[in-house]
C-alpha cells in the first residue's frame, strides 16, 4: 500500500480522490454459478447492496442462499468515480466495501437477507469491522426502492432493541438509496470460492435478528 494511515473520517468531495472515467475491467459472469455480473437480470429480480466488512466473506455469505440470482462485490457511498482498491483502502475515496445481492423475491425475502446482514457482522463498530479499521468496512445498507427502504428501517430499529436488551451500543449503519456501484477488481469478484483458505475477519454479535422469526418488517 502506498497509503501509510488511514483516516477514521470520510473525505467531503472536495477532499475525495479524482479517480477515472473508465469503468473497471470485470469477468462478465459469476465464478460460482456463472450468472451474469452485470445483467441482464430476470424479470421481477431486485436488487440491495450491503456492507458488512471485508467484502471477501459478505460476498460469500449472500451467494449461499436460495433465492439469490447473483452477487458482485464493489465499491460504494462515496464520491471517487471508479475508484482501486488501493484508492479505497486509502479512505480517501468515501466508500465502503459493498455487495451487490440482486434476488428473486418470490423465492428469497428481503427479510431473510437483512437477518442475514445484522446478524453475521457487528453493526455497532463505526468505522471498522473487527479488527479491519478504516472507513471502508464501516457498515451500510443501499436501497433501491422505496419499500425496500421501509422495510430495513424497521428491521434496524428491531435488531437495535435486541442489541440494547443484550447491553450493546447502538447501531451505526449507514442506511441510504442507492448511489453508484463501482465493480471492484475481477480477482475480488467470488474471492473466497477461488481461495477457499482466504481471509474473512467477519463475526456476529451472537445476538439473533427477530426478523423472520415471527416479527413483521414490513
Amino acid at each position: 500500500m502506498f497509503f501509510r494511515q488511514k483516516p477514521m473520517t470520510l473525505p467531503d468531495a472536495a477532499e475525495a480522490l479524482p479517480g477515472r472515467a473508465e469503468e473497471m475491467s470485470i469477468a462478465p459472469n459469476h465464478f460460482v454459478n456463472g450468472a451474469p455480473l452485470k445483467g441482464p437480470y430476470p424479470e421481477g429480480a431486485e436488487t440491495i447492496y450491503f456492507g458488512l466488512g471485508c467484502f471477501w466473506g459478505a460476498e460469500r455469505l449472500f451467494w449461499q442462499l436460495p433465492g439469490v440470482i447473483v452477487t458482485a462485490v464493489g465499491y460504494q457511498g462515496g464520491h471517487t468515480p471508479n475508484p482501486s482498491y488501493e484508492e479505497t483502502c486509502s479512505g480517501l475515496t468515501g466508500h465502503t466495501e459493498a455487495v451487490k445481492v440482486v434476488y428473486d423475491p418470490a423465492k428469497v425475502s428481503l427479510e431473510t437477507l437483512l437477518k442475514t446482514f445484522w446478524e453475521e457482522h457487528d453493526p455497532t463498530q463505526g468505522m471498522r469491522q473487527g479488527n479491519d479499521m478504516g472507513t471502508q468496512y464501516r457498515s451500510a445498507i443501499y436501497t433501491t426502492t422505496p419499500q425496500q427502504a421501509e422495510i430495513v428501517e424497521k428491521s434496524r430499529e428491531a435488531y437495535g432493541a435486541a442489541l440494547r436488551q443484550r447491553g450493546l451500543g447502538p447501531i451505526t449503519t449507514e442506511i441510504a438509496p442507492a448511489g453508484p456501484f463501482y465493480y471492484a477488481e475481477t480477482y475480488h469478484q467470488q474471492y473466497l470460492a477461488k481461495n477457499p483458505n482466504g481471509y474473512c475477519g467477519l463475526a456476529g454479535t451472537g445476538v439473533s435478528c427477530p426478523i423472520g422469526l415471527g416479527v413483521a418488517a414490513g
